[in-house]
């Protein structure tokens, strides 16, 4: 169930604040908090019993678990941080599988622009371009901004 489509708009104007609130976290300290996390994660719960259970459900709660699972081996790799991985398997938890597609792509593609400007901002000042330090991109901001845009286009604001 597309639950970004059929919630309420006062739980998606919460749902924007701490997707929002994510990003400047991350911004400021590379660190996701889990209240922000949990946040967007009851916020499905709610959405899920505003909308009304459906057996469709399964495919929110599958993106959800997929995205968890996966992350958690990318975490272990060192390649994305734990705030991250339970941002995304949260938002995971407000589309179905075709969404969930969508958001996994928008994200991917914000963050490899995310990952350049990182680049370029480095050529800029005259550094070196080397692998950056464990943790050093905000890539919550990549989910946000892949969020954002995946949540806008299936609400019909894009």
């Amino acid at each position: 169930m597309n639950l970004v489509a059929s919630a309420p708009l006062w739980l998606l104007i919460i749902l924007a604040a701490l997707i929002i609130a994510a990003a400047v976290e991350d911004t400021l300290r590379l660190r996701i908090s889990n209240f922000t996390c949990a946040g967007v994660l009851i916020l499905a719960i709610v959405a899920m019993f505003a909308s009304g259970f459906s057996v469709s459900l399964w495919q929110n709660a599958a993106v959800f678990a997929a995205l968890l699972i996966v992350g958690t081996l990318v975490f272990a790799t060192g390649q994305m941080g734990g705030g991250d991985v339970k941002l995304l398997a949260a938002l995971g938890a407000w589309v179905n599988l075709k969404g969930g597609v969508w958001l996994v792509t928008t994200v991917f593609l914000a963050g490899g622009l995310l990952a350049l400007g990182f680049i370029v901002a480095r050529v800029i000042r005259g550094k070196p371009i080397k692998r950056a330090a464990k943790g050093g991109v905000p890539y919550g901001l990549a989910i946000a901004a892949g969020a954002g845009l995946t949540f806008a286009v299936q609400r019909g604001l894009l």
